[in-house]
């Protein structure tokens, strides 16, 4: 689920800010069947940061709280922190940060449409961080091309996280064709959220949600919390699933 994303306190009242309020919020989603957590690590005054000073004590306060890591044989929430240029728009600064963390996160989301990409992606893997590429669908072909032109040495750490811009069944169908044998996680944003949600279902993918991609639930109301998006998501997943039996 994604916690936070880019938005800000202006969102409403149901993004979580504060290294508290994520804490609240990832437990009550992983309560209400989440079964990993995107975070966007902030500074006190809202700022998105890579610092180990702001990334550690967040991936500390979620452990302590009692988010098992994982995912493994006993289980387990893996804990995603996203790397991009919303948070360190210099790409040796990113590659800096990612070198100086203390505390580690599971995975780390890196955008395969900014520059670096690929080289971002080997020194997380070096530091025995998992990787999800993150690619558009159905819009600019460039950022699947580099993520298809990267020899994946270790599929097992390497997930693809793909935007469709509509639940257009078609380039979704292209994409699955062409990955090298890597999970895949496919989210929408906006309006697109819940329908890709579905198709995710149908093609048994994994899937995602969260206010950071999301505001409202299935029926158009607001969503008051992460969990309640977590919620509608595992019901909305059921009903597809048991519909494509």
């Amino acid at each position: 689920m994604s916690l936070n994303g880019s938005r800000n306190a202006a969102d409403g009242p149901a993004v979580p800010m504060s290294p508290g309020d994520l804490v609240e919020a990832a437990l009550a989603a992983v309560a209400a069947g989440g079964r990993e957590v995107l975070v966007h690590a902030r500074t006190p005054c809202g700022r998105e940061s890579l610092s180990p000073r702001v990334v550690g004590p967040l991936l500390e306060a979620l452990r302590e709280a009692g988010l098992e890591r994982g995912p493994g044989p006993g289980g387990g929430v893996a804990v995603s922190v996203a790397v991009s240029v919303t948070s360190e728009p210099d790409q040796a600064g990113r590659s800096a940060r990612v070198r100086s963390w203390t505390v580690l996160p599971d995975r780390a989301v890196v955008r395969f449409a900014e520059p670096g990409a690929r080289e971002l992606a080997e020194e997380l893997l070096e530091r025995e961080v998992a990787v999800d590429a993150e690619v558009p669908v159905g819009g600019s072909p460039e950022p699947l091309a580099r993520f298809l032109a990267w020899p994946v040495r270790d599929p097992a750490r390497i997930r693809l996280l793909a935007e469709p811009a509509s639940a257009d069944p078609g380039p979704v169908a292209e994409l699955l064709r062409r990955l090298p044998p890597v999970p895949v996680l496919l989210f929408g944003r906006g309006p697109a959220a819940w329908p890709v949600l579905r198709l995710a279902a149908r093609y048994g993918t994994g899937a995602r949600i969260g206010v950071g991609d999301v505001l409202h639930l299935p029926d158009g109301r607001a969503a008051r919390s992460n969990a309640e998006l977590v919620a509608a998501a595992v019901r909305a997943r059921e009903v597809t699933t048991a519909g494509n039996r």
